[in-house]
């Protein structure tokens, strides 16, 4: 069984502030189920977006498991800006947690 959307948001946040880096709700989706997308800023401005994994890289074994994959790689903000105003056409109960963070491939569990 997967763990809430509001719940797996609230453990990655306090776990990046327990790294000692910064982690912000930019948008909360629907607390049950809600696609979960992170937005990775780095100092020279650049963002990476990561978002869900399709449901191609899951199987029976971690069907419970939240896998994510790059989406944009270090991108300009206005990017990654223009792609999540799609996203959340298609979605609105989404989820957009900001990060800022050099290094966050294990807080994240990444497909394949």
């Amino acid at each position: 069984m997967r763990l809430r959307a509001d719940i797996y948001v609230s453990a990655l946040v306090r776990r990046v502030f327990s790294a000692g880096d910064f982690a912000a709700v930019e948008k909360k989706g629907a607390e049950e189920a809600g696609a979960i997308f992170i937005r990775q800023r780095f100092r020279d401005g650049l963002e990476t977006l990561y978002a869900p994994a399709p449901q191609s890289f899951f199987d029976e074994e971690s069907s419970g498991d939240r896998l994510f994959e790059v989406r944009l790689e270090r991108a300009e903000p206005d990017r990654v800006r223009e792609m999540l105003e799609r996203e959340r056409k298609f979605d609105p109960d989404l989820w957009i947690v900001e990060l800022e963070a050099d290094e966050i491939s294990e807080l994240i569990p990444m497909a394949g």
